[in-house]
């Protein structure tokens, strides 16, 4: 069933029941009435409706004021029976008031806009608290939640503070929205829509009983405290670390969800930080892992280094020199002889005796030896090299060759590296038949 907006489909003695002696008004999941609950509005009309038609109900003061269609107060002792009947009453807020104008209880009402799965229940915490509370429906919230409670209905007052909704299950991207950012400075008793949705997430696939016991996951950790980190030879200001144990992009972001899901600390540091309660710490945008203001990553694979964005605490974002990374392939007269070398050099002063030999992102040369491979990687700092007076973050025209002694002879292969990855330079060296030294 929906939720019921009619008052026609609400009876007396069947959906609600109205104790005069009590002062109560009871809500009971029968007949038209589902856990999909009644709207304030469409209780409200229920009553006035009852209190003009049953003359055992008006003598009684009327229970219910309506200040807005979804903003409600009982009064003069009139008060819903129990929890039930309160977590029935959807779309609306209100305050339980005495025959003395003494506000007893508070209620804020949640509406979430945007899709969550049937079978996801949504949660929320607000800024005082040290742990989570789960809304009481699984799918799409509709839901009235307390906010103050005098000394004996909970002798709380949360109005103060600022209320985070979440959505977060295993698969599925994350939602959250907090009061201040729907425009509230203080928590009132009226409906509010909370922007919160959920969608497959296509970045996840490892179960949570992987990440719980195999690496690299086990070996990765969040830290959370001030530090720096150096980004293209500056330094800059972060709050958390993510150490990502030689991780691939994915797999850091998996670790990181599946943390954002844990109702103990993960802070690995001298901190306490509740996973469930913490801030989202990086997102993808296709292939390009993007952190949350403030978060860096350490120990992530250097082939991801070109998909990886961290935003520092002053929210701009930083981005490393890009990295061209290849392969240098080799024929079988290469990888056959156990002599080979290879070498690359800048173009501009290959074949002189000031010929450069080319350095890897690490400042090491690229040269070595064949050792019967059919390929090497390397990597190359496109946007900072600048060696024999290269203009950092322009293509570099470079010469490879390469030699061996009994089966290869000598190669040579013009390239150009460019500002991309996955760039391929083959060397195919001819067939020695003549080389001799027995």
């Amino acid at each position: 069933m929906a939720v019921i907006t009619d008052p026609d489909d609400l009876n007396q003695g069947t959906e609600i029941t109205i104790s005069t002696g009590a002062k109560t008004i009871s809500l009971a999941v029968a007949g038209n009435l589902s856990a999909d609950g009644v709207t304030g509005q469409a209780l409200y009309s229920f009553l006035k409706e009852e209190w003009k038609s049953d003359a055992t109900l008006i003598p009684y003061p009327f229970p219910l004021v309506s200040i807005t269609p979804e903003q409600f107060e009982f009064i003069v002792d009139w008060v819903p029976a129990d929890d039930t009947t309160r977590n029935l009453i959807r779309s609306a807020g209100w305050r339980e008031i005495t025959a003395a104008d003494a506000v007893e209880r508070e209620y804020m009402g949640i509406v979430s806009l945007g899709s969550i799965d049937s079978a996801d229940t949504a949660y929320y915490a607000f800024s005082t608290d040290t742990a989570k509370t789960d809304f009481d429906f699984a799918g799409a919230i509709n839901q009235a939640i307390q906010t103050f409670g005098d000394s004996s209905n909970g002798n709380f007052d949360k109005r103060s503070d600022t209320l985070t909704v979440y959505i977060r299950a295993q698969g599925k991207t994350y939602g959250s929205a907090t009061s201040a950012s729907i425009g509230l400075d203080a928590l009132n008793y009226i409906a509010n829509r909370f922007p919160l949705a959920e969608a497959a997430d296509s970045k996840v696939s490892a179960s949570d009983v992987s990440i719980a016991a195999d690496a690299p996951y086990t070996g990765m950790s969040i830290t959370y405290g001030a530090t720096t980190r150096t980004i293209g030879g500056v330094s800059y200001n972060f709050d958390i670390i993510v150490d990502g144990n030689s991780g691939t992009t994915q797999q850091i972001y998996e670790f990181v969800q599946y943390s954002l899901r844990q109702a103990g600390d993960i802070d690995a540091g001298a901190g306490t930080q509740v996973g469930q309660l913490a801030d989202s710490l990086m997102s993808f945008s296709g292939d390009v892992l993007k952190t949350t203001t403030g978060v860096a990553i350490d120990n992530y694979q250097a082939s991801d280094r070109n998909n990886l964005v961290f935003t520092d605490t002053g929210g701009t974002e930083r981005t490393f020199p890009f990295l061209a990374t290849g392969t240098i392939s080799f024929n079988s007269n290469l990888v056959g002889d156990s002599s080979a070398i290879y070498r690359m050099f800048f173009t501009s002063d290959f074949g002189t005796a000031s010929a450069i030999l080319v350095d890897d992102n690490s400042g090491a040369d690229i040269s070595g030896t064949v050792s019967g491979a059919s390929s090497v990687s390397f990597d190359f700092d496109y946007d900072g090299n600048t060696q024999g007076g290269r203009t950092a973050g322009t293509d570099a025209a470079v010469t490879v060759v390469a030699i061996g002694l009994d089966t290869a002879q000598y190669v040579a292969a013009e390239a150009t590296l460019t500002r991309s990855t996955g760039q391929n330079i083959s060397l195919v060296a001819p067939l020695e038949r003549n080389y001799d030294n027995s």
